[in-house]
């Protein structure tokens, strides 16, 4: 009583150990603590937690038809972004319903046991705003007019308009934080563009 707290008391025998936590219990009251423990700090630490998303046109296409396949180098670009994004804590993974915004989220998507959501670009507001969840880490496939569009839609700079023959290796990074702060990375990963 009087605002004092008994973390535990024995019983038996009284004297120094009386009033003292019973350290031979430990493990057992850790054990029984620690996973509530870290459940808590999961969820606060994600309540607060950055949104990371990653951002990429599909890697090159064959010249033929509605929906072409990757070429070989497109294939290898696919393997490249896998390589760098791998370790990157990526929880989910984007693609429209083409054959090459599938082909180049697959191996991410493979070699971190995920599915592939499919995305329809014509609603991408929505889609952003699910990007935006606090603490999301997310791969998203696109084309060269959605993927910039997409950027600006997160409240991120796009940039220059991306070169629609050639340019495939633009990675954009951009971090949306819990307090609407919004910072746009733009980097380049497989064979580089030269215009």
């Amino acid at each position: 009583r009087g605002g004092s707290v008994i973390i535990w008391r024995s019983d038996r025998g009284g004297g120094f150990g009386r009033w003292l936590f019973p350290w031979r219990r430990l493990p057992l009251v850790l054990a029984a603590l620690l996973p509530a423990l870290y459940a808590v700090s999961v969820a606060t630490a994600r309540a607060g937690d950055t949104a990371a998303i990653f951002l990429v046109r599909h890697a090159e296409k064959t010249p033929d038809g509605n929906d072409p396949a990757l070429t070989k180098a497109g294939r290898q670009r696919a393997q490249d972004l896998a390589g760098l994004l791998q370790d990157s804590g990526i929880e989910f993974v984007y693609s429209t319903d083409f054959a090459r915004t599938r082909d180049t989220a697959a191996p991410l998507a493979g070699r971190l046991g995920l599915p592939v959501t499919l995305y329809d670009w014509n609603q991408m507001d929505a889609l952003a705003a699910e990007l935006k969840t606090p603490g999301r880490r997310s791969l998203v496939v696109g084309h060269s007019d959605t993927t910039s569009e997409l950027v600006g839609l997160l409240g991120g700079e796009p940039g220059p308009p991306i070169d629609e023959p050639g340019e495939y290796d633009r990675l954009y990074v951009v971090r949306v934080g819990p307090e609407g702060s919004v910072t746009t990375e733009l980097r380049r990963y497989g064979a580089l563009y030269s215009p």
